[in-house]
Order: C-alpha cells, then structure tokens, then sequence
C-alpha cells in the first residue's frame, strides 16, 4: 500500500507543503506550526471582540478567527480589523462562514483570510437520501461551481487567503449519498471546491478534516495528503483540530489523541484546540503540544526504516491477538494501575483507582474508571483484592510469594527465556524494542500465557512502540500487549498531552491491549500526593481509552468551543448537564451553541442539546429534532425524560465510604 500521507512512519519528519501567506504570517513550508483560536464574543460587539483577540493574542494566538454569519458581521470586522491595528496588534483575522456566500465574498475584501465549509456552503442540509446518477452529479458540480467561483476570484484579487475545511458533522446531503458518513466522503467534499480553486489558478489555500470522533478525523487527514498526492494536485498545509472536543481534562485529551497523532505522523501546519472554555485557554494547550516537535530529531535515538507496513492508515482495524484470560482477542483495552511505589497497601489506597472500600459493610464498590489491574513491584498486596481486579508482581517476587496462583509474574526478557516456573495461565513479560529478537518471537508464537509489557525510553517514543508492534504482526506473533509510558520529569499538563499523543496514537491504529501508566520516574512524594498522582494517570488511563473510542467508560460529552453565534452560556450549560449526566457510562450528549453546529456537527451523539433561539432550546436524539422550542429552564428535564423514554437512563448511585 501506499504510504505518501506520512513522510516517516519511524522518525519526525515533518511534511513539505506550499507556502501561504495569511497577513504577513506565513504557513507552510519551513515556517513554524502557527496557533490559532476563535473568538466567542458576539461580532457586532466590536469592543469586546477586540478585547477578547488581544488576551488571545497575548496568550500566543498568531491568528484569530471570527464568525460572520450574515453580511453585517462580515462588514463588522473592518472594524475590529481596524481597531486592533489602531492599538498595535498585526494578528491576521480569518472570517468564519457557513451558509452565507454573500458574506463570505464581503469578508474577503476585508480580512486577511476565509474559512468556508463545504457541507454548507452552497448546499442545504435536509438529511435526505438522494440516488444520482452521473449527469445529476455533475449538474450539482456545476451548481457549486457558479456558486463559488465568484468568492476564488475576489480572493485571488485581493490577496486573500482561504481555508477549505470540511467538518465530519456537516457532510451535504449529496456527499452522503454517493460516499457515505466516512473519512472519503469528507476528502472528496474538499476536493470538489479544491479542484475548482486550481482551475481558476488560485492556490492560497488551507485545508482541514475535523471529526469529533478522533478515528475518524485522523484517517481522513491522511487520506486527503495521499488523495492530494494521486491527483497531482498541490501539497496545501493542514489546519489540525478535533471539533467540539469539550472541556477540561476530557477536551485536552481528546485534542492531543487526535492532533498529536498526526503530528507524530509530519502533518500540520497550525493547530487549533477546540475547548468548551474562554478562547485564551485554548493557545497553550496547541503551543504545548506542538512544542513537542521542535528539536524532536535532536533528541531521539535514530530508527531504522519499516520496510513492511501491516496495518491501513486510513480505516480502523484492531491487531488480531489472542485471548489470554481477560486481555486481548475480543475483550476491551486494560487498565494497569502502577501502585508500586507504595508501600503497605491499604483498603482505602484502592480508591485512588476506582475501587472503593467500605468499612461498614466491609465489601468494595467499583467505579466507572476502576483499574483491571494492579502493579505492586517487589511487595505483593497484603489482602484479599475485590473481585475482578488482578495483580502484578516482579518475577523474584512472585516466586516467593504466598498464593502464587493469584497474583501474575512480571518477567524481564532474561527471566522469560530462563524461567522455570510461570503462573499456569497469564504472565507478563516485560519488553523494548532491542528485546524482539528471532528467538524471543519464536518462543512468544508457542506460549499462549504470555502478556507483552511494551516500553521505551525513546523521544520517538510513539514511533519506536508502533514498529514492536509491526515486527509483532509481521512476524506472525499473537501476543497481547499492553503499552507502558513514564513521564516522571514533565509537568502534569506535559503528561496528559504526550500520553493522550503516545498511547492514542496507536490505540487510533488498532495498535495496544491496555494501558499501563507509570509512576515509577516520579520525584519523591509524600503519600498523599504519591496517591493523586496514581489518581490522575488511572484516570488518565480512560480517558486515553475513551477519546481514542476503543473503551468507553464514561458519559462523553461533544461541546462546541462557544463562538459569537452562541445563544447561551456554553461553559455554565455543559457544567450543569454533566452534573446532572456525568454516571451514564457511554452515552454520549452533544451540547451546541447554535444551529450552525448542531445537529451536523454532533453526528456521533445519542442526544442533542442545541440552541435555536434566545431562551429556546431544541433537543435531538441522534440527528433526529425531538422537542423544537424547549424553554431553557425546563431544557435540561427535558433532555433526562427523552434519555429516560429510550431506556438509558439510570438513577445515580452514592457510593459508600
């Protein structure tokens, strides 16, 4: 298969684009990955656009787009264009656009770049199913074409530059009939308007592939580089961003599964980070994760080049693996907790993983993100642990210790070809790359109780992990894997974005068993906080799983970043529906600013909570408008009575303590 979306699936290379020059700042090529973000203030406040660009700008933002709905907000940004450079600031301004051509032709006479969807743009989305045949087809090509051709030229006239960005949510009704709700259908909706760009000679062009759903943006970008380089068209740079991501942890690690995996991959040229949070929090959080690449070949240990590619890039399919207890074959991605620097584990220790223990009935209770898995090191747990949940030992260790049956060994390669002695049924075996030789592999083909502990300590480290795994099914070795990471010296911020990066990049590939966060690289910490931290990467954990949509765990929550379209408070209504929703493990609530977002844009939702009005509230099961005009207060009921009808609904429980 074809490999050109990726200059190097072994080391950071990053991928050769055209240069385009937005206002003085150049994307592309050798430059910098830029980092942009939106404003949420209504346009036709232009003091408070304003405002709000130069605590983006301050907070690293290089370019800053605007929505302009309708014409007035399209000429509002002369304005606000205006002021900023009165009081200094050169930010280029980028004109958002959907629905509206005619705004989108006045905004770019007026700022230094456009961003039109093509879902949008000149179709209107009535979820319909329509069979054409080519003639039909093409008449709708022609259709676009008239429409949009006027906007190509005047950006060409005036220097302007233009992002094409597809949304996975806003696909138009003819798309989905010929291609379907799937990453080509997204390519190919670009491709229509890119062709006519490069027909009428303009090539000023960005490019992006949003999804909400991390599998599918990630496989649609890499189609799209490998589309552009079969058709001979331009190498445009790449706009990355995973839309509605949401907030807080889930948002940040959501973003980086799907923005650092293609970063990995050489793609992008600017980031956005869509968070359901002020505009300015989102700068740091694009800045922190493209920080990563830079000197990135300085700092890491040269690999060789992977000859044999086993998987497809652009379509998920697990590793086929065998089923060893429950890890493996058909059973879902593992947690491994590391407890190993604890010592004389205790009861209440458990519940930093989800396991709560209650003295006054003397039996435990389980959360959502209750680890499968515990890592005890050279100290084995001095208790019985609760059903279900399983440990792990240090080879010595576990020869020496009581009811060797219920607790499973931890092999170094050296201990693994010489043992004599394994548990009957599951042992672990922890590995490097160096470690996969044709003896060790040749062993691993016969033993159907081993589980792969895979590590390293590579600055490449998602590439170095992803090539085991590729000499593992090249060689025809069925063993699980879980994929271990350390991140003692980075900040706790760095650990969520580079884990989210390294883990769910190969989760996205099908690649990965469980997952076993360390704490092992840690400073010194008091036993308090040595226990939050095991808090934080258990949750982690899920959180990786689910964002990389191989385990869900939890209610999952599609927001929209807020813009000036926004008909409530974003921020505050996703708060309170998580408060009232947040035990509904697996379902997942989109909650839209706007009609502009939903319910296109919440395609992957169960339910949809959209604004339509002030104080007016439409909910949607799937793409489905149930209630047209709830009133806001009653909003919330609303949606928990339609989660009820279908049966989803359960009353939340208290654990006790």
């Amino acid at each position: 298969m074809n490999k050109n979306y990726c200059p190097s699936l072994t080391a950071y290379k990053r991928r050769k684009t055209r240069v385009v020059n937005i206002g003085g700042v150049p994307m592309g090529g050798d430059y910098p990955i830029r980092v942009q973000s939106m404003t949420t203030v209504d346009t036709m406040d232009t003091e408070g656009s304003v405002e709000q660009c130069i605590r983006m700008i301050e907070a690293g933002c290089e370019y800053i787009r605007i929505t302009a709905p309708s014409i007035k907000e399209a000429e509002n940004l002369k304005h606000i264009r205006a002021e900023l450079h009165e009081r200094g600031y050169q930010v280029p301004l980028i004109a958002d656009i959907h629905f509206t051509p005619n705004a989108a032709e006045v905004a770019a006479r007026l700022v230094e770049k456009v961003r039109v969807n093509p879902g949008n743009y000149a179709d209107k989305k009535k979820f319909q199913v329509i069979a054409y045949d080519d003639a039909s087809y093409q008449a709708e090509l022609d259709r676009i074409r008239e429409r949009f051709v006027p906007l190509v030229r005047i950006c060409k006239e005036h220097g302007t530059a233009m992002r094409i960005g597809t949304n996975h949510g806003s696909l138009s009704d003819r798309i989905l009939s010929r291609y379907g709700d799937t990453p080509l259908g997204m390519v190919e909706s670009a491709l229509e308007f890119l062709r006519i760009c490069e027909d009428e000679g303009y090539y000023d062009i960005v490019i992006s592939m949003k999804a909400s759903n991390t599998q599918v943006m990630v496989q649609a970008y890499r189609l799209l580089v490998q589309k552009l380089e079969e058709e001979g068209l331009q190498p445009y740079p790449l706009h990355l961003g995973v839309t509605e991501a949401g907030e807080a942890e889930d948002g940040r690690i959501k973003s980086a599964v799907g923005i650092g995996t293609l970063l990995e991959d050489g793609l992008g040229d600017t980031v956005r980070v869509s968070l359901t949070e002020a505009p300015e929090a989102e700068a740091p959080v694009a800045k922190a994760l493209i920080d990563r690449y830079t000197d990135r070949a300085e700092k890491a240990t040269p690999l060789k080049p992977i000859c044999k590619v086993p998987i497809n890039p652009f379509q998920y399919h697990r590793r086929e693996t065998q089923e060893v207890e429950n890890l493996g074959g058909q059973n879902l991605p593992r947690v491994v907790a590391d407890l190993s620097r604890l010592e004389d584990i205790k009861y209440a220790d458990l519940k930093a993983i989800g396991h709560l223990y209650s003295m006054l009935l003397d039996k435990f209770n389980m959360n959502d993100l209750g680890a499968d898995y515990i890592y005890t090191g050279d100290t084995p747990i001095s208790f019985m642990l609760p059903n279900g949940l399983k440990e792990i030992v240090n080879y010595d260790a576990w020869l020496l210790a009581p009811q060797r049956e219920d607790r499973h060994p931890l092999l170094s390669e050296a201990q693994y070809k010489a043992a004599t002695e394994r548990h009957p049924k599951l042992n672990f075996v922890l590995l490097t790359l160096n470690d996969l030789n044709d003896e060790l592999l040749e062993r691993l083909k016969q033993d159907k109780t081993a589980v792969l502990i895979l590590q390293t300590q590579n600055a490449h480290a998602m590439p170095e992990l992803r090539k085991c795994f590729f000499r593992l099914m090249n060689q025809g070795v069925a063993t699980p894997c879980i994929i271990k990471r350390e991140y003692g010296e980075l900040s706790q911020d760095e650990t969520q974005l580079y884990a989210a990066t390294d883990v769910g990049g190969l989760l996205i590939d099908g690649l990965g068993d469980g997952v076993l966060l360390s704490t092992e690289l840690l400073p010194e910490q008091a036993r308090p906080e040595l226990l939050q931290t095991v808090e934080r990467l258990n949750n982690l954990s899920f959180g990786i799983l689910q964002a990389a949509r191989t385990r869900m765990s939890k209610t999952e929550y599609i927001s929209c970043p807020s813009c000036g379209r926004t008909l409530f408070d974003l921020q505050e209504t996703t708060a309170m529906i998580r408060k009232r929703t947040d035990h509904l493990k697996g379902v997942k609530i989109g909650i839209m600013g706007c009609i502009v977002n939903g319910p296109g844009e919440m395609a992957d939702a169960d339910y949809g909570y959209v604004g339509v009005g002030k104080d007016k509230i439409a909910l949607y099961r799937g793409q489905n408008v149930i209630k047209k005009s709830v009133p806001a207060d009653r909003a919330v009921d609303e949606l928990i009575e339609l989660i009820r009808e279908d049966n989803k609904w359960i009353e939340p429980v208290r654990l006790e303590e």
